[in-house]
Formats: structure tokens, C-alpha cells, sequence
């Protein structure tokens, strides 16, 4: 569909890219500082930071660079910059490393540490972040199948972060498992989708039926990619127990390469659309970028992920 093309007559491939690129230059311009007064790590600031457009929270997983990991609190905080985003799913093992977790130790040393993790070092953690212009909506740690100290002070962290959820991989005994903790500690449980869809008879209603603090994690692109079918159905049906959408371009199950990670714009998934809807019907859901596409010898996923920020930024401020 033309509609569901990434540029429009009017905006070539290389004008888009070339905006792009200078964009990004000018963001590398900004003044550097540093958060802490002895911490020799410049950090760039920018207050106009904002990657919420037309009301939408367009945001990104910090899976999207897991090639080029953040080795720092301090360089997650370039890289958001870089990449154009002020709101962040970020990945258990990144959030791990920043809150302290010992590493090249034994398993029982990892169990240990996360019935004990320093809540003050998390919410130390948020307060630079959120002095940078960056927030946490979704600890992505999928906890289910941790022991209940463990489930219970991760839940705890999660609020010290100021998020609002955790990530699980879709499934009813994981919903049961963490439904009282979520209720107990006011943490959703966002569900997130890979083929489930495509199975037959398979249905999300029993698991988020397990208990309102089950909301969805839904990858849009997974959900087409496997299903073959519009996406914009089920965000419809489900808007209110959607808690944030994973953006991804792919193709679907009936072309070749079929449920292939596409550019945006260049695949079937109407991103576009599903960007406007949300916006359009003001739905509450976070709308994060989960860059899985193939990126060429020339670019990186910094650079990829800034150009998806400005794919929802024009999808979005135009009507």
C-alpha cells in the first residue's frame, strides 16, 4: 500500500536520510557536562530531549544496540541522546550491570544479590537518568521462573527504577505465577508476544484474565510476521490491556523471505497507521522501537534507531 511506504513524493530515501544525518550531527554538538562533579565521563545534555510526538511516547528497548551495550550509565545516557529517545524498556542484563550484580560468579552469588539488590543504587540510577531527560517505563527481566525473594524485590526495583512494568514471554502458568506480585507490589506484568498468535486456538484472553495487573507487551511485527494478519485488529480489541507496542517492520508469512525484519517503511507492517491510531484515539501506550532489521557495513544501531525516531516523528505530527 502507498500508505504504508516510508517516504511520500515529496521526501526521497536520501532527503529523509541526509535530515537525518545532519540532525544527528547537530546533537553531537551540544554542550557537554557530567552529572556528578568527579565523574570524568562527559555527558551530553539536552533539555529539548523529547521523543514523545502528537501525545505518542515513542521510545526504544535497549535490545535495539545490544551489539554496542551501554557499558555505563553514563554512555546509556549518550546513546538515548544519540538515538534520539527519551524513554526507555531497558534489558534485564544492562539494568544488572548498572545496579551492581557481580559478574564471573557463581549462580548461587547471582541469587543471592538479587534477594538483596541496593534500592538506593536503583533509584540513584533513575535520578541521573531522569536528570538527562530519560525515563524508564519497563524493566524487561522475566522473572518467572526466579524464586519469590527474588520475584519480590525485583518488583521492588522496578518501582525504584519508575517503571511501571515488567516483561514476561507470553504464557498462562507465568501469568499465575506472577500475578500476586504484581498486585501486591502495583507492577503490570506486560506480556510479550513472539508466534503465539500463529498457534491454532492459542488466545491471550485466560492469561490477562489471570488478573488486571496482566497487560501486553505486543510486538506488532511478530504478531504479522507469523499471523499474516493486521495488526490494527488486534490493538483495537485490545487497546486497554495494551500496556506498550514493540515497533518492528517485517514481511509475512506468505512471501519470500517470509517473516523477514525489514527497514521501516519497507515491509508489511503498517506502522504508520498503527502509530496514528494510537495517537488519534489517545490510548496511554508506550510505543518502542526494537531495531532487529539487518543494518548495512555503513550505518550502526545508534544511527538506525534515529532514523526510526524520525520515521514516527513524521508519521505522527502529519495528519
Amino acid at each position: 500500500m502507498e500508505e504504508n511506504k516510508l517516504f511520500n513524493q515529496k521526501t526521497s530515501r536520501r532527503t529523509f536520510l541526509k535530515q537525518s544525518a545532519a540532525a544527528l550531527a547537530a546533537a553531537t554538538l551540544l554542550p557537554t557536562t557530567s552529572v556528578f562533579s568527579k565523574d570524568k565521563v562527559k555527558i551530553k545534555t539536552n533539555p529539548a530531549l523529547d521523543s514523545n510526538f502528537g501525545g505518542v511516547q515513542i521510545g526504544s528497548s535497549t535490545y535495539s544496540w545490544i551489539s554496542q551495550p551501554a557499558p555505563s550509565v553514563h554512555e546509556l545516557i549518550n546513546t538515548c541522546h544519540k538515538a534520539g529517545v527519551s524513554s526507555l524498556e531497558i534489558m534485564y542484563g544492562e539494568f544488572a550491570k548498572y545496579a551492581g550484580q557481580p559478574e564471573n560468579v557463581p549462580a548461587e552469588q547471582i541469587v543471592a544479590w538479587r534477594k538483596n539488590m541496593d534500592l538506593e543504587k536503583i533509584k540513584e540510577i533513575r535520578n541521573v537518568l531522569a536528570a538527562a531527560g530519560i525515563g524508564i517505563h519497563v524493566l524487561n527481566c522475566s522473572p518467572a521462573s526466579w524464586s519469590d525473594e527474588e520475584i519480590d524485590r525485583v518488583f521492588l526495583g522496578v518501582k525504584a527504577l519508575g517503571a511501571k512494568a515488567t516483561v514476561q514471554e507470553l504464557s498462562l502458568d507465568s501469568a499465575k505465577r506472577l500475578a500476586p506480585f504484581a498486585e501486591k507490589h502495583d507492577v503490570y506484568v506486560a506480556m510479550h508476544n513472539h508466534f503465539q498468535y500463529a498457534q491454532p486456538g492459542f488466545s491471550c484472553d485466560p492469561i490477562l484474565d489471570a488478573s488486571p495487573m496482566m497487560m501486553l507487551n505486543f510486538d506488532c511485527g511478530h504478531y504479522l510476521g507469523s499471523t499474516g494478519k493486521d495488526p490494527r485488529d488486534f490493538i483495537e480489541k485490545y487497546h486497554d490491556r495494551i500496556f506498550s507496542i514493540h515497533l518492528k517492520d517485517k514481511t509475512g508469512p506468505n512471501v519470500e523471505p517470509a517473516n523477514f525484519n525489514q527497514v521501516w517503511g519497507q515491509g508489511e507492517t503498517p506502522l504508520r497507521e498503527i502509530l496514528r491510531m494510537v495517537r488519534d484515539n489517545k490510548w496511554p501506550i508506550h510505543c518502542d522501537i526494537e531495531l532487529e532489521y539487518p543494518i548495512k557495513p555503513w550505518s550502526d544501531p545508534l544511527k538506525e534507531v534515529y532514523n526510526c525516531v524520525c520515521f514516527a516523528r513524521e508519521a505522527l505530527t502529519r495528519k
